[in-house]
């Protein structure tokens, strides 16, 4: 995918993606959360995988979505144990995303992992909640870059230094037993 040129952020339809309404949004930071999560959803949640990653169907087809910008403590990955914090990560995205849940997949620069899943800002329709920051803010994840989408690490680096200094969710709970190394 070609990178857009920098400048405010806009929203845009990527049709090439399997065919799927999938959105975009160019180079331009704060702006996208604004319009990120406008609009009518362009998929829905199938099942949720772990506390930063879901399964969305998406014009007909199931898609693991890997939700950028954010890392939750691992819960499911295989030959790993499970880390402090990572069942209530997993339970959170589970209550935030259940089963038929209409949102909103805004894509960055880099639409695809090396793994193949879908890289995107998640939008819950129902009340535009941005769900990467949401998980970010309430402390079930912590700001994580993923470059080259950027869009919104200020604003969830933000969101994390505010969690981080008020104790919230894992920042208290795993003060022995972080699961981050940062």
């Amino acid at each position: 995918m070609r990178r857009r040129a920098r400048g405010p952020a806009v929203v845009v339809t990527l049709s090439l993606l399997l065919g799927a309404s999938v959105t975009a949004c160019a180079d331009g930071g704060e702006a996208a959360s604004e319009t990120g999560g406008t609009g009518q959803p362009n998929a829905t949640i199938v099942r949720v995988v772990d506390g930063d990653t879901v399964v969305a169907n998406v014009d007909g087809t199931d898609e693991r979505v890997r939700m950028i910008g954010v890392d939750t403590p691992e819960s499911v990955k295989e030959n790993t144990p499970v880390e402090c914090f990572g069942k209530e990560a997993s339970a959170r995205t589970a209550e935030l995303l259940p089963r038929d849940t209409p949102v909103r997949l805004v894509l960055d620069a880099e639409p695809r992992d090396r793994y193949g899943r879908l890289l995107a800002y998640v939008y819950r329709t129902s009340d535009n909640m941005f769900v990467n920051k949401a998980l970010v803010a309430e402390g079930f994840a912590n700001a994580y870059v993923y470059p080259p989408n950027v869009a919104h690490t200020d604003e969830l680096k933000a969101a994390e230094r505010a969690a981080r200094s008020s104790g919230t969710g894992l920042w208290s709970a795993c003060r022995n037993n972080p699961p981050f190394n940062n």
